[in-house]
């Protein structure tokens, strides 16, 4: 089997990768924006998936499956989506269960997503994530192929992401190692969440990839276990109390900060501040997900992983600085990477 992953280097691909690889079977490319050595049967394209040239150049072999970890914006995606469908037998689209609106009862596949029933017509007028993905299923079930399968994730955590909330970990656990405070919301901290192990959801894409009964549907993946954010906190609190001795501070404002900008509000309004459980029983065709790791240990073990040998990607110094004028503290210059970002850094802490 020839397969193709588009952007497979993140908390699923990776894992994914390595769950295929043994299948002396399977052909593996995958496509990553820094040079990386294939090994076995795994091969890495060094390119930017968004670039047509290099789509171009892979798509002119045909594989049996594509699997598609990229972030597209609709426009970008009706540019190329008719190019993936005719250059595979199965292509895998991930999308998000962020599609959903909210709902009172577990959502199943059907349920109504925000595209469809929301009426908030500035909401409607961009293409933030939630409806980006919707709108970007819209063209694959309009278009004449049917050898698509959606996958809707929810949130995804692994060894080097680890969300609380809104929030990255570059934007409260750099904090908390550096002797810093937490920086949270109670409106969010209330809401019940899922959070499954990208391991778990790679596992059940394996059970999918190939199967004629998987074309033209879509399924959620997420564990079955729901969790409220504050727990998640604790969970997160009591492993970094344990492994450094030292329980960092909270300050929780009410609501998130995040309500304040247009790039941030959406997510809060339209996913975080509402209670997420979901049916899962579609999926559970292909995999038993009574097996999946709860996120009580998963996040833990995670945890734990990552203090061991710490990496952060790029830090903003803009939410520091208002982080630190929040909790009456300060990042010293020294630490900050460059000078661009020191001044960045003090306008937000002392002026903006």
């Amino acid at each position: 089997m020839k397969i193709l992953i588009l952007g497979g280097t993140g908390a699923m691909g990776v894992h994914l990768v390595d769950l295929l690889s043994p299948n002396s079977d399977c052909r593996i490319t995958v496509t990553s924006r820094s040079r990386r050595e294939g090994k076995g049967n795994v091969s890495y394209a060094q390119g930017n998936g968004h670039d047509m040239a290099f789509l171009n150049t892979l798509l002119k072999d045909k594989y049996d499956v594509i699997v598609d970890f990229m972030n597209y914006h609709t426009e970008e995606f009706r540019e190329r989506y008719r190019l993936l469908l005719n250059a595979c037998g199965q292509y895998i689209y991930l999308s998000s269960s962020r599609v959903y609106a909210d709902s009172d009862y577990p959502i199943t596949e059907e349920s109504p997503r925000l595209l469809d029933v929301t009426t908030d017509t500035e909401y409607l007028k961009t293409d933030e994530y939630a409806l980006a993905k919707a709108r970007q299923e819209n063209l694959l079930w309009e278009s004449r192929h049917k050898n698509w399968t959606i996958i809707r994730p929810y949130i995804t955590y692994s060894e080097n992401r680890l969300q609380l909330g809104v929030l990255e970990k570059e934007a409260w656990l750099y904090r908390a190692l550096n002797g810093r405070t937490i920086v949270f919301s109670k409106d969010i901290a209330n809401r019940m969440t899922t959070l499954t192990y990208g391991l778990d959801v790679a596992r059940a894409m394996i059970t999918l990839i190939g199967r004629e009964e998987a074309k033209g549907e879509v399924f959620h993946i997420t564990t079955p276990e729901s969790i409220r954010w504050s727990d998640v906190l604790n969970i997160y609190l009591d492993v970094l109390e344990q492994k450094t001795s030292k329980r960092p501070n909270v300050l929780l404002t009410d609501a998130s900060l995040n309500l304040q900008y247009d790039w941030g509000k959406y997510q809060v309004k339209y996913d975080r501040l509402f209670n997420r459980t979901f049916d899962n029983s579609k999926i559970d065709r292909f995999i038993n997900i009574e097996h999946f790791i709860k996120p009580q240990e998963g996040l833990r073990t995670c945890l734990e992983e990552f203090i061991k040998h710490p990496q952060f990607r790029g830090i903003n110094y803009g939410v520091e600085g208002k982080y630190d004028r929040l909790t009456h503290q300060r990042t010293p210059l020294w630490e900050i990477d460059t000078l661009k970002h020191s001044v960045k850094y003090i306008l937000y802490r002392y002026f903006i």
